[in-house]
């Protein structure tokens, strides 16, 4: 007879999930000797190898202590963390700074202390609100005024953040939202309206939301090679990188393309054309392996977890991270339009790095508190 258990109290040692922990370990210690390839030739490459390795032993800091945490406290905390990530926010709107390039203003710069991208953080909380909203909406107490807030709640970082403009960003917002509304239950018809309402906005989008990089990104993806001087350019010497790789690469350190600065932003976007080129179709399709087995795992602590809120917490976070996975190396490789999002765990970034670990520590704490599934013989 099948039956499950859940569990009481919580053995840190005994009940921490260490193959998760280590999966992710794995990964982020792959991609550290990758970026220190990446990063060899580069002039400021000490500095963001530096950056690199402060940002991971904080992130493994964080994710080890929060999972000691039960995660039932982030309700009250999550509220709190979300009110300084919209100040944050709307802070960035008027003094933060960004890729001018990009017309974006993305990030907080603190001079000789600390630059960090609010929205990284925003993605923690916007989950855990999240969480909290739908497990409200399906207890079904106060349906209506849970409902409004749960709009109010969701759609106000996403303005914000589409407001700075950073669509990448805005787009993996929705996605985990979607992604947490399709695990509550939603009903069909709802999706489909509003993937029609979508769509009907498109070309208010396309007129009023995007300037001339973005345009062309997208229409370099539509029409390959009418970007020459931009989107075409940098995504061709992706391709001749990870190409050149064949079977299994040039070998860590000796890819023609990576150390000769010949692919661009090499060790954050496009950061999976080094994997390519140095370590092959093998080494690569090994990576993608670790990382559907991370995922895997994520989605069996969701589907084992005490309750419904650790399910959505868990869900928000893997579907956030999965869709960055599968941009990140699918504009690499040509199937979908460049974004500018970067490949967890593996691309340079610090304040990406340690809100990863920070959602892996959350994760963590989920899973140590999980029920625990069993089989029983009975006569």
């Amino acid at each position: 007879m099948y039956f499950v258990e859940e569990t009481k109290g919580v053995n840190y040692l005994k009940q921490f999930d260490y193959i998760l922990f280590f999966s992710v370990l794995t990964l982020t210690l792959i991609g550290l000797i990758i970026l220190s390839s990446a990063t060899r030739t580069a002039v400021n490459g000490l500095g963001l190898m530096r950056t690199q390795i402060v940002s991971i032993i904080l992130g493994v800091t964080a994710a080890l202590v929060i999972s000691g945490f039960d995660y039932k406290s982030f309700k009250t905390i999550g509220f709190i963390f979300y009110l300084v990530c919209i100040a944050m926010l709307v802070y960035v709107l008027k003094w933060g700074v960004g890729y001018e390039d990009y017309g974006s203003r993305s990030w907080i710069y603190i001079p000789r202390v600390i630059s960090f991208q609010p929205s990284e953080l925003m993605k923690i909380a916007f989950v855990i609100i999240v969480s909290v909203f739908l497990e409200r909406i399906k207890e079904g107490n106060d349906l209506k005024r849970d409902t409004i807030k749960f709009l109010g709640y969701t759609m106000l970082p996403i303005g914000l953040i589409t407001f700075q403009p950073d669509y990448g960003m805005s787009i993996i917002f929705l996605v985990g939202l979607i992604i947490m509304i399709y695990v509550y239950g939603i009903k069909y018809k709802y999706i489909f309206i509003s993937i029609a309402g979508l769509i009907s906005c498109t070309p208010f989008l396309w007129i009023f939301a995007l300037n001339d990089s973005r345009k062309k990104r997208i229409l370099e993806f539509i029409f390959p090679g009418s970007d020459p001087a931009g989107a075409s350019w940098q995504l061709d010497r992706a391709q001749l990188a990870i190409g050149s790789g064949r079977i299994y690469g040039s070998g860590l350190y000796r890819g023609i393309q990576t150390q000769n600065g010949i692919v661009p932003v090499k060790e954050s976007d496009l950061i999976f054309s080094v994997i390519g080129e140095e370590l092959g179709f093998v080494g690569s399709v090994l990576i993608i392996i670790l990382v559907f087995f991370i995922l895997l795992r994520c989605i069996y602590i969701a589907k084992y977890a005490q309750d419904s809120f650790g399910s959505f917490l868990v869900i928000g976070i893997t579907g956030m991270m999965g869709f960055q996975f599968l941009t990140n190396i699918g504009m690499c490789l040509r199937l979908i339009p460049l974004t500018g999002l970067p490949l967890p765990f593996v691309s340079a970034g610090g304040s990406a790095m340690v809100t990863n670990f920070i959602s892996i520590g959350i994760i963590l704490s989920v899973s140590m508190r999980r029920k625990r599934a069993m089989f029983q013989n009975t006569q």
